[in-house]
């Protein structure tokens, strides 16, 4: 059963709502999380879609071959509802999640077009200055319709003047850097949020399917009463208490490492603090 802490009480987090409302919900939170990850790294919408399909087919195959049973392009297009086309496509050794023509978002496609129409640069290729003056030629505003669809112009300006990209005189908007790049997030710490999400909800998947004595340790201790005064003092806590103990596991598997002809077997445990604020409850 999945548990939740609370001030030492186990409570199982029972609901009485429909499977699919509660999948819903669930799978709303983890997708709103990784969204925020994916709009300040500029993916857009279409190419996350494609990953996501691409997953979808990769998980229905394998789970046919851990199922003992042999997977076609039409069973996992059953399963995932996807047409036999789309399948193919996506199963197939050239397949890339997100092609070429999903991989850019809007702004990569407004900052090409800026480059590449003659409308908008000079025969070397240089970028022209744009006027913010939608009547006058060459327009900001006539680009982005060009080229980024029902994007508005000041939505448009404003994520490029966010990512750096362009710079504005009274009413001229200027290009400054040709590649959109809106984060500066580590490569390292993008690869984390792949592998400790991913081993995250595996383990969960884990303890939904399998017996109870083969359930994985899975717990989480919170509270909503915490005094923000005392914020601090259980940060260092939990930072303290929790490199101890993990010390103390990564000396005990240094100690314990397979010999060359052992079979070894892949195990983590993470910890993490995770805090937001708690919505107050409107005067009466």
């Amino acid at each position: 059963m999945l548990v939740t802490i609370h001030f030492g009480i186990i409570f199982p987090n029972v609901s009485d709502a429909p499977l699919p409302e509660l999948l819903a919900e669930s799978t709303g939170k983890i997708l709103r999380a990784l969204t925020r990850v994916l709009l300040r790294n500029g993916v857009a919408c279409g190419t996350a879609e494609q990953w996501i399909r691409k997953a979808y087919v990769d998980e229905a195959f394998k789970l046919a071959t851990e199922a003992g049973a042999k997977p076609t392009v039409s069973s996992v297009s059953a399963q995932t509802g996807l047409s036999r086309k789309e399948v193919k496509r996506l199963s197939g050794p050239q397949t890339t999640p997100g092609g070429r023509s999903e991989k850019y978002n809007r702004a990569v496609r407004v900052l090409n077009g800026w480059l590449n129409d003659r409308a908008y640069s000079s025969e070397e290729g240089v970028a022209l200055p744009l006027s913010l003056q939608p009547d006058a030629e060459p327009s900001f505003a006539q680009l982005v319709k060009d080229y980024s669809g029902d994007v508005t112009p000041k939505a448009m300006l404003d994520l490029l003047t966010a990512s750096s990209c362009v710079s504005t005189t009274q009413d001229m908007v200027h290009l400054v850097r040709h590649a959109y790049v809106p984060a500066n997030d580590s490569r390292e710490i993008l690869r984390i949020l792949g592998s400790d999400s991913e081993e995250l909800i595996r383990t969960i998947d884990h303890n939904l399917t399998c017996d109870a004595q083969e359930r994985r340790l899975q717990r989480k201790v919170s509270t909503s009463l915490l005094p923000r005064r005392l914020a601090r003092s259980f940060k260092e806590l939990v930072r303290r208490r929790s490199q101890s103990l993990l010390e103390e596991f990564v000396s005990w598997l240094n100690d314990n490492e397979a010999t060359s002809d052992e079979e070894a077997l892949y195990v983590s445990v993470g910890i993490y603090l995770y805090e937001h604020d708690v919505p107050q409850e409107p005067d009466r």
